[in-house]
């Protein structure tokens, strides 16, 4: 149960940081709406989260953690401490030149990651701005992943998890705040995000001094563990990366077209919550608990947590999955249809989000399945993985914009989703590394009965209440809080009902986590 409560202080932070991001995002698109600012910032708030993902939270945390749980088990915590530290040197000196060089080269770098702004000066020149703002965030946000990582191999999953909670308080503060004093969205929202960096880094280097690790900056230096570090760091930029070098592919493309950008921008968001809420904290949780199993030589219990690990996340993603795919125009409307954007955006974002949501599963259990290589300190398998996924997914999406437009980049990102999870179940079955009990055979296909009865059940119900939706702000919110808590209650009962969900191993968990 240890297992499954880390996972449940994960979700509950994320939980908390995406609704705030909510808050925030509504906040935004009531003031800019899906327009030129809108387009620049999005651009600008992505480029340092995309290499944030892919060299920091992706390929740095599928090395990092490993090795790390290595000197833990085998060294002691004074050895990692020591990695932990070169580590933390080698970062801080190439982040700083990387960031430097990106800066001084925007204007040629946004030219090839979202080549549709040339065609308006003004909004183009507007991104490069933004951008050199936003981009140091990168910086702050890997030193971050680094004490993250370091929290994480302790065990203790709060503070990381709640670290991004400072980022949308922030932003909350500058637009209600800030805002109203200058009239300069776009810069004011840069600002926040570097503003926001600072923090977490700060908050988290407490963090991890309480854990009993204050770290010191040494001179860099290429010890052998650093080499072991970025030779698996290598596959693994684009291995963990994968779903954000397909984002990158997307940006290019939906830079062609106007408003595009802001659309996935905002159907990301809706389907980034669950995909926080249950993909990303089992990720995290899984992959220390992993790698520490498997050095201690428990790999029974590590195929256990693997199982265990699977069976609950699709419990909860699948039920996500059909509302998202069959009801995405009740929660467009009642969370971003205001002020500067209207009816016609909340349709396309709509039509973005029922394109993303074919893939959350796939995008689900590519965060469960990679864990289960990096915690081996595989990193090329997952890239031979990824990297097919990503021709595939720049294939589909060439081909399928000019029909469907930026529908057909959220539904290529599904597609390739899917065949990066395929291909990495085929790869963990053929090496013995996956294994599905009884259980999991078992409560599977419950599990997606519930979730279907419950998505089919949505959507008499949401088309029975579209006059609601289509009425006052009061009776879209009355309208969405019954579909959320009526499919919440109902697949409850169904999944308990069709045996997907033990509710004896329910109570318990909720007992504890009080108890905790």
């Amino acid at each position: 149960m240890a297992f499954v409560r880390s996972i449940a202080t994960v979700g509950g932070y994320t939980g908390i940081s995406r609704i705030l991001g909510f808050v925030r995002d509504i906040l935004i698109a009531s003031v800019v709406g899906a327009g030129p600012i809108a387009d620049a910032f999005f651009v600008a708030f992505k480029l340092p989260n995309l290499f944030r993902r892919i060299f920091a939270e992706g390929a740095f945390n599928a090395a990092f953690v490993p090795l790390f749980a290595r000197h833990l088990e085998q060294q002691g915590k004074a050895s990692a401490q020591f990695f932990a530290e070169q580590t933390l040197s080698i970062m801080l000196t190439a982040l700083f030149f990387f960031t430097a060089v990106a800066v001084a080269t925007m204007p040629w770098l946004l030219y090839v990651l979202a080549p549709g702004f040339a065609v308006d000066g003004e909004k183009y020149e507007l991104a490069v701005q933004l951008t050199r703002i936003t981009f140091p965030y990168l910086l702050f946000m890997s030193m971050a992943a680094l004490l993250s990582g370091i929290l994480n191999s302790l065990y203790r999953f709060a503070a990381a998890a709640a670290a991004p909670i400072l980022l949308n308080l922030i932003f909350i503060g500058a637009l209600v705040v800030v805002l109203p004093l200058t009239g300069q969205p776009g810069h004011v929202m840069a600002w926040a995000v570097v503003c926001a960096g600072i923090a977490q880094f700060l908050f988290l280097v407490i963090a991890t001094g309480r854990a009993g690790l204050w770290l010191r900056l040494p001179v860099p230096r290429l010890t052998p563990d650093i080499k072991r570090l970025l030779k698996l760091m290598i596959p693994g930029v684009l291995s963990a990366g994968a779903l954000q070098l397909n984002l990158i592919v997307g940006m290019i493309i939906a830079s062609q077209q106007q408003g595009a950008v802001s659309f996935l921008y905002y159907a990301d968001r809706v389907y980034q919550l669950p995909l926080g809420l249950i993909g990303i904290a089992f990720g995290i949780v899984l992959l220390p608990d992993l790698a520490r199993k498997l050095r201690a030589g428990a790999d029974s219990a590590a195929m256990n947590s693997l199982n265990r690990g699977i069976e609950m996340a699709l419990l909860l993603t699948l039920p996500a999955t059909a509302a998202l795919a069959l009801v995405p125009q009740p929660i467009i409307i009642v969370l971003f249809e205001r002020g500067a954007l209207g009816r016609e955006g909340s349709e396309a974002i709509a039509w973005a989000l029922m394109a993303f949501a074919c893939g959350l599963p796939a995008f689900v259990l590519v965060k469960i399945l990679q864990p289960a290589f990096f915690a081996r300190e595989d990193t090329v398998t997952p890239l031979k993985m990824a990297a097919l996924s990503v021709v595939v997914n720049i294939v589909v999406s060439v081909s399928l914009f000019p029909i469907l437009g930026h529908v057909g980049i959220a539904l290529a990102t599904a597609l390739s989703a899917w065949l990066n999870t395929v291909l990495l179940i085929l790869a963990l079955r053929r090496r013995g590394f996956l294994k599905t009990d009884a259980r999991l055979r078992g409560r599977l296909p419950r599990i997606l009965f519930a979730s279907s009865l419950m998505g089919g059940a949505l959507w008499f119900a949401a088309a029975a209440l579209q006059t609601w939706f289509d009425g006052s702000q009061l009776e879209r919110i009355a309208g969405l809080v019954f579909l959320v808590s009526g499919g919440l209650v109902g697949y409850a009962l169904l999944a308990n009902a069709l045996g997907a969900l033990d509710r004896a191993e329910f109570a318990e968990l909720l007992l504890r986590r009080r108890g905790s």
